[in-house]
């Protein structure tokens, strides 16, 4: 909850005039407990999950019924039932509910802790952007080695089995895993901002991107990297990494992917080739001398 009455005390304090994004966060929050305002993670938390998805979930199913092509999925051979995507969705939201949720309200002291802060000023968008550049950074070298460890027999058949059964992941299924493995994986997303204390609104940011900006970034894995380990399966011991590629290329776990890769572009090459020595013979455009 602000400590300021009135719009010119919040404004007093900060020692000049508010931004429309201030006044806005003044409006909203002023009397709201810091508590109820961390609480808002869980609902937005569901809501992204799912809208995000949604239309090309609905586009997946819509051609699968006119049995037309799917050119945007990386796997488009496989094609998901409505019951999977049904089975996924109440699958990850149960666990977000009942699981998460909880976690995350209990976990409020520990982000008061670390300095969480709900007042003014609001970041500027320089200082968001390095705060979240950041936490991409801990969150993926931190994830990569719980990855692995997943990936040992124990923990691989008793938790992360379940984010394997689908070997052609679709937007659902991102989340879609054992309650104890989304939990864990939530230490790598809180120890960014445990070490880069931030705004409530970054947590929100953070926690909760209904967009994919990564794709932006140099070293970026991307969806399809992550394609490759699924599809290799659960004895994968490639592509760990959630969202750079540095650590699987410093610890040698994507030679199976750049060996997968590299055999795609020499078949494509081949075949761009075989193309061309038919053009040249009168076959490639499908006429003959």
């Amino acid at each position: 909850m602000l400590p300021y009455a009135t719009a010119a005390e919040a404004e007093a304090a900060v020692g000049r005039g508010m931004t429309w994004a201030e006044a806005a966060w003044f409006r909203y929050s002023a009397s709201i407990p810091d508590y109820c305002l961390y609480c808002h993670n869980v609902p937005i938390l569901l809501l992204v999950y799912t809208l995000a998805p949604l239309p090309l979930a609905l586009l997946e199913l819509r051609r699968r019924r006119r049995h037309l092509p799917l050119p945007h999925k990386l796997q488009p051979g496989v094609r998901h039932p409505p019951a999977a995507f049904l089975r996924c969705y109440a699958a990850t939201a149960r666990v977000l509910l009942l699981a998460v949720g909880p976690v995350q309200l209990a976990s409020y002291p520990a982000v008061r802790a670390v300095g969480i802060r709900t007042g003014l000023p609001l970041p500027s968008a320089g200082e968001t952007a390095a705060q979240v550049a950041v936490y991409l950074l801990v969150e993926d070298y931190l994830g990569y080695w719980i990855h692995r460890l997943l990936h040992t027999p124990w923990a691989y058949h008793h938790i992360h089995r379940v984010h394997h059964e689908f070997t052609a992941p679709m937007g659902y299924a991102a989340p879609y895993a054992h309650w104890a493995e989304i939990l864990i994986l939530g230490f790598p997303a809180f120890a960014g901002p445990a070490i880069v204390p931030c705004h409530m609104t970054t947590i929100w940011l953070w926690f909760k991107l209904p967009f994919d900006p990564t794709k932006y970034i140099p070293l970026y894995g991307g969806v399809e990297y992550h394609d490759y380990h699924h599809f290799v399966g659960g004895h994968s011991q490639s592509n760990f990494s959630s969202v750079f590629t540095f650590c699987d290329y410093i610890y040698g776990t994507d030679r199976g992917y750049r060996y997968h890769k590299a055999s795609l572009s020499k078949l494509k090459e081949m075949a761009g080739n075989h193309v061309e020595k038919g053009d040249e013979n009168g076959f490639g455009n499908g006429k003959q001398d």
